[in-house]
């Protein structure tokens, strides 16, 4: 963790007060004034036609106030950033100072980029790991395949074991049929644990046709309240028994396998092991990229703004909330299930965003102190292979991947990994 030198807490936080008056303040009253009138009611007046001494006298200046404010908040920014020539690192924030008749003054909090001073980060002998693939973990991963191109057919005799035995079943609480306890056709995969325990072992041994009454008792953490702990009988018939029948690795199954070059069980097998391979090699990699990180960081003294962390929060907060929605769950919905709020999610993601932003730092030092530099044309080459990999035209590229300089600033960094590597062989 680097070094946090409190002296200087407030060093890269900067004020700048900004006045707007005369005719821009003017006209931006002006303006706010033509768009409250449109939904002015004033006796004697049409909607949108009151005259403005009428409508300051009814509804006061200062109602003009605040809606003015954010009309010249844009010019309000752009002198900011022109007269202090800084370069925020965060979104600056911005308040009133003052507001008047006469003017309206802005205070926008800039935060610059801290200074970072990197004490070691050449020669720290930092080894990758060699990666090796066992031959358990290519059978591991050839079950894998054969378990997702097995048949289910149907068979004579007791429902065994991982079976699948199709189900007709209803529950019922003191002979009485309770809600969510009924079904038809239901396939369950006996020992998935699908069922309530106990529910599945009773199911072995039932012939088709067969029907039973099973007894179970529910969870005490069971999500309905009314069947917490409580003791139901189901009654189950059994329609079909079907069992998961492994392919053989003949012809058939290569052809609907669709690996090209596969062909037999030893190709299958070096196409495992390379995939394994090359997996293991870019974990392996990741790790040893974060290994060089976090001991460069050990050797680093800088204090990083709050606001900086704040933000890269957010940044993963967005990426965390896409995720679940590609999961079909809302963050409302996760927050109920682990029982968290969002500052739980926030706190939880604190430590990771820090990092973030004082590897990002960090890399930036280094890329200076070893003059680190991307060519345009070499980023017009990634612009170009990125539209190729993506199917995407060049301007969608540019738009999806934050535009030209985003694209050879991420260059920069990879390129200053790679010098980073080097230097600590």
């Amino acid at each position: 963790m680097a070094n946090k030198k409190k002296e200087e807490k407030n060093k890269n936080v900067h004020e700048i007060i900004i006045k707007i008056d005369g005719d821009s303040w003017k006209n931006a009253l002006d303006q706010a004034f033509q768009e409250k009138r449109k939904d002015a009611k004033v006796d004697g007046f049409r909607k949108g036609k009151v005259p403005k001494d009428l409508y300051i006298k009814k509804f006061g200046i200062e109602s003009l106030f605040l809606p003015a404010a954010d009309l010249v908040l844009q010019e309000a920014y752009t002198k900011a950033m022109d007269n202090s020539k800084l370069t925020p690192v965060v979104q600056p924030d911005v308040n009133l100072k003052d507001i008047s008749e006469e003017k309206v003054e802005f205070i926008f909090k800039i935060i610059t980029k801290p200074d970072i001073n990197i004490k070691k980060y050449k020669g720290l002998n930092i080894k990758p790991e060699k990666v090796k693939v066992e031959k358990e973990e290519i059978e591991h991963e050839l079950s894998h395949i054969l378990e997702r191109y097995t048949e289910l057919v149907t068979k004579d005799g007791k429902v065994e074991n991982g079976d699948i035995a199709v189900i007709d079943f209803e529950g019922f609480k003191d002979g009485v049929a309770f809600d969510g306890g009924k079904g038809e056709n239901y396939s369950l995969e006996i020992g998935s644990n699908t069922f309530i325990p106990g529910f599945e072992e009773q199911v072995i041994g039932m012939n088709v046709s067969e029907e039973k009454d099973i007894q179970v008792t529910f969870p005490e953490d069971y999500q309905a309240e009314d069947l917490k702990g409580a003791s139901v009988v189901f009654k189950v018939k059994v329609n079909e028994i079907k069992q998961k029948q492994t392919r053989d690795l003949d012809e058939e199954f290569f052809e609907d396998l669709g690996m090209e070059g596969v062909n037999s069980k030893e190709t299958l097998e070096t196409e495992i092991e390379k995939s394994i391979k090359s997996q293991k090699e870019m974990d392996a990699e990741n790790k040893y990229v974060d290994r060089i990180l976090e001991e460069v960081s050990k050797n680093v003294e800088v204090d990083i703004p709050e606001e900086m962390v704040n933000e890269e929060i957010d940044r993963l907060m967005h990426r965390f909330e896409e995720q679940m929605k590609m999961q079909g769950i809302s963050l409302d919905i996760y927050y109920q299930f682990t029982k968290s709020t969002e500052k739980d999610l926030r706190d939880q993601l604190e430590k990771e965003a820090y990092s973030n932003v004082l590897y990002r730092l960090m890399l930036e030092e280094v890329m200076k102190l070893e003059k680190v530099e991307v060519s345009i044309k070499d980023t017009e080459k990634e612009v170009d292979s990125l539209a190729e990999k993506y199917k995407m035209e060049k301007d969608e590229v540019l738009k999806n991947f934050g535009g030209i300089d985003m694209i050879q600033y991420d260059l920069q960094m990879r390129k200053t990994i790679e010098v980073l590597k080097e230097l600590n062989k």
